[in-house]
């Protein structure tokens, strides 16, 4: 059984050293543990320092794609390099590398296949009053689209399966953390969450400027991800709006007609059409958007085969190793 721990990083090399030293070299039930860094266009040492540290991975971009992107490729680094067993944590040691062994276990047992550390975000205390509730809304708007029970949606501290793993893909350029939760819960995943400890801060977040881009970009990305896995039901809840409207003004124009006053009311016989017509139309767009996310399902099932193919051409190479050595 092996684990590879991923790290994304942005210009860590003041923080790295501090979160590599903090993890684990040996849980029990997992054979190998192997440590890979995202470097996502860092301009300093972070690479120099990851290799002096015996980082076993590097995944390198020219320029800064974001966390999204970054999380990807790791995923699928670590899955071609023979992951069991995925655990994404952060450079900043934000979380504690003792709690990898508690978020790993749930997948052990085989009681789950993503496992996300849920923050004591109440008693963190560089966390502004305001980010504490904008924490617990956000991940309540995420349980209710995903109609899952994760208690803290926006944790970058999670452990995967390789099948979750091979599952997973993100759309969205800003973060993986509440797409990856939509995408499960709807397909099913089994997903949990434990609690987890938190260190104190070693430098401001960087995945957002102020507080209102925060929230902007969260909701953004939640509406995007409910509208990827549920577009005929966002799309007929969206279009009954302007086609209510416009049979209620109908209902109303033909009151009058019976009554003899229909003279005055056209503008309302115009608009009530124009409102139908647009329900209409953002039905049609609905099952649209229906037939294209079946599609996608299919093109989501060729991707799992196709990570599946590397996996298992990774753990032949593996094994194939050593008898190379010995020969």
């Amino acid at each position: 059984m092996k684990l590879i721990i991923q790290i994304p990083c942005y210009n860590e090399a003041e923080t790295l050293e501090i979160a590599l030293n903090d993890l684990p070299r040996h849980i029990d039930g997992i054979d190998t543990i192997e440590y890979l860094i995202v470097n996502d266009g860092s301009c300093d040492d972070t690479v120099k320092v990851a290799r002096r540290l015996g980082v076993h991975y590097v995944v390198n971009f020219t320029k800064n794609r974001g966390l999204a992107k970054g999380f990807m490729a790791g995923l699928d680094a670590c899955l071609r390099n023979g992951a069991d067993i995925i655990v994404n944590t952060d450079a900043d040691n934000q979380y504690c590398g003792d709690d990898i062994e508690t978020i790993v276990r749930p997948i052990l047992e085989g009681k789950s296949d993503i496992v996300i550390g849920e923050r004591p975000i109440d008693h963190t205390e560089h966390f502004s009053p305001l980010k504490k509730k904008l924490q617990h809304f956000g991940s309540w708007v995420v349980r209710r689209v995903s109609k899952s029970d994760i208690p803290d949606a926006p944790s970058g501290f999670r452990a995967f399966s390789r099948e979750a793993a091979l599952r997973l893909n993100v759309t969205n350029e800003y973060t993986y953390t509440l797409e990856t939760i939509v995408q499960a819960g709807r397909e099913r995943i089994p997903m949990t969450s434990v609690p987890i400890h938190t260190n104190g801060e070693l430098r401001p977040s960087r995945l957002f400027n102020s507080m209102l881009g925060y929230v902007k970009k969260s909701m953004l990305t939640i509406l995007r991800a409910y509208v990827l896995y549920k577009p005929l039901t966002f799309f007929t809840v969206l279009g009954s709006i302007p086609f209510g409207l416009g049979v209620i003004l109908g209902i109303r124009f033909l009151v009058f007609l019976f009554q003899g006053h229909s003279a005055g009311h056209i503008q309302s016989l115009i608009l009530a059409s124009t409102l139908l017509m647009m329900g209409f139309m953002t039905y049609v767009v609905g099952i649209l958007s229906d037939t294209i996310a079946a599609e996608r399902k299919i093109l989501e099932d060729v991707q799992y085969h196709a990570r599946k193919a590397d996996y298992a051409a990774a753990k032949i190479e593996e094994e194939e190793e050593p008898n190379r050595k010995i020969s």
